[in-house]
């Protein structure tokens, strides 16, 4: 019986074949390291959707997501995608990581916007991807604002932004692909070690896999951030300078 062969499966073979030859490995070397057949990994090349078993093998092999070798055609990516890929970063085809973002819906099923106050910024840092970290931050809804995208409201702390002062609160919308992120425009940086900070961004992934963090208060000095370092991006969309929120 000829095994089955989807476009998911021969979109993963060909990923396969890509990934190896980058490697400069041998179907013979291959099949070894994974302790699998020769011949099996000829037809997994080939387009035979292979067990799950072998494709989680193989994905954690290569460093990259089953759902990125299935769905995308990786010989498209750059260079810096690809020596990510060699680092053992996990890259979708936009060249970042996927980001799964938790939100919460309101009785007709409309995204809310939760707000992030200053006193829950040190918790949101550790529990941005927990469901029930989400759930429990107070919600609102702004009706101008498209519903295209998706929007959390976070608090200002600290004079390093002006005109948008301490205590105010900014609306930003999620950015999944930080690669395409425009430099000079003000932003949400969600980070592991100082938490959520709002700047004015410098896209320097490309040379220097950073992002430069500038305030538009002259005092403090602009600082590189890695992304290897920050969880979440968003970018500004409005802010209210008044506390109106529970």
């Amino acid at each position: 019986m000829k095994k089955e062969q989807t476009q998911e499966s021969l979109v993963f073979g060909s990923n396969l074949n890509f990934l190896r030859t980058r490697k400069k490995l041998s179907q013979t070397q291959l099949a070894i390291d994974l302790e699998i057949k020769r011949t099996s990994l000829i037809g997994y090349e080939k387009g035979v959707q292979p067990p799950f078993k072998i494709l989680v093998q193989l994905a954690d092999y290569f460093g990259i997501s089953i759902d990125a070798m299935m769905r995308y055609n990786l010989s498209k990516l750059g260079e810096f995608e690809l020596s990510r890929i060699d680092q053992g970063f996990d890259v979708d085809i936009t060249g970042s990581k996927l980001r799964l973002l938790v939100t919460t819906t309101d009785k007709k099923g409309k995204e809310n916007i939760e707000l992030v106050k200053q006193q829950a910024q040190a918790g949101y840092t550790a529990g941005y991807n927990d469901p029930d970290f989400i759930e429990s931050l107070p919600k609102f809804q702004l009706p101008f604002l498209s519903r295209n995208k998706t929007y959390r409201c976070f608090q200002v702390d600290g004079d390093s932004m002006p005109p948008v002062a301490q205590g105010s609160w900014v609306t930003a919308s999620f950015i999944e692909d930080w690669s395409n992120l425009k430099s000079g425009t003000p932003y949400v940086v969600v980070t592991k070690e100082d938490g959520v900070v709002f700047k004015l961004v410098y896209n320097k992934i490309e040379e220097e896999k950073s992002l430069l963090l500038v305030s538009t208060n002259r005092l403090y000095e602009p600082y590189l951030v890695s992304v290897n370092a920050i969880a979440e991006v968003w970018k500004f969309e409005t802010f209210n300078g008044f506390e109106v929120f529970v």
